[in-house]
């Protein structure tokens, strides 16, 4: 297998990187090397968070070029329109419909941007209501593990590797409701429920 390379994009307290952390562990219990990079910013502030996860039969580099991502999974509008320059021509988007206003347009000092769903659809952006489709499966927080469902329909893992990994690394009283989260994610996906 050549090397499949993975970014999730997000703010902090998203959970990016916890979802980074199951896909690794969901690769390396498939058989294959990874390797991981986070780069967490003004994480506990609300800034940017990305996470590149990297596996394959032999993987000699944590980090990535612009253009080169096979994956993008964003948890957010405004970081998956920042974060589309790392995407190669054909590469698979997932986004989260959610927007999370940065400091200055909060603040005032800038617009909140516009139109970026329309431009993310343009990229061939897989669009779905995350928190939504959490809060179904009865933990508002769980929006991250749906985006790893949504995903999952394009990786080459087996549903089970996900389930079993994401048993043994959510707090025990969550597991049932981020099982459902996945489900719910993977099959709006494969039921062609995510807006193309």
């Amino acid at each position: 297998m050549s090397v499949t390379t993975v970014m999730l994009a997000g703010v902090g307290g998203q959970g990016t990187i916890l979802a980074g952390d199951v896909l690794a562990k969901v690769a390396v219990a498939e058989g294959l090397e990874v390797k991981l990079s986070e780069v967490h910013g003004m994480a506990q502030r609300g800034g940017s968070v990305d996470t590149i996860v990297r596996f394959g039969d032999a993987v000699y580099a944590p980090v990535i070029d612009p253009g080169v991502a096979d994956h993008l999974i964003a948890f957010e509008v405004i970081e998956g329109a920042r974060a589309l320059p790392m995407l190669r021509p054909g590469g698979r988007l997932v986004v989260n419909r959610r927007m999370i206003a940065p400091l200055p347009v909060l603040s005032g000092d800038l617009p909140e941007p516009e139109d970026l769903e329309p431009a993310l659809r343009a990229a061939g952006a897989v669009l779905l209501d995350a928190e939504a489709l959490a809060c179904e499966a009865g933990s508002p927080r769980s929006a991250n593990v749906v985006l790893l469902g949504a995903a999952s329909y394009g990786l080459p893992f087996a549903e089970s590797t996900w389930k079993t990994v994401i048993e043994g690394r959510v707090p025990k009283r969550t597991v049932d409701a981020n099982l459902r989260a996945f489900q719910l994610g993977r099959d709006a996906c494969a039921e062609g429920v995510c807006e193309l």
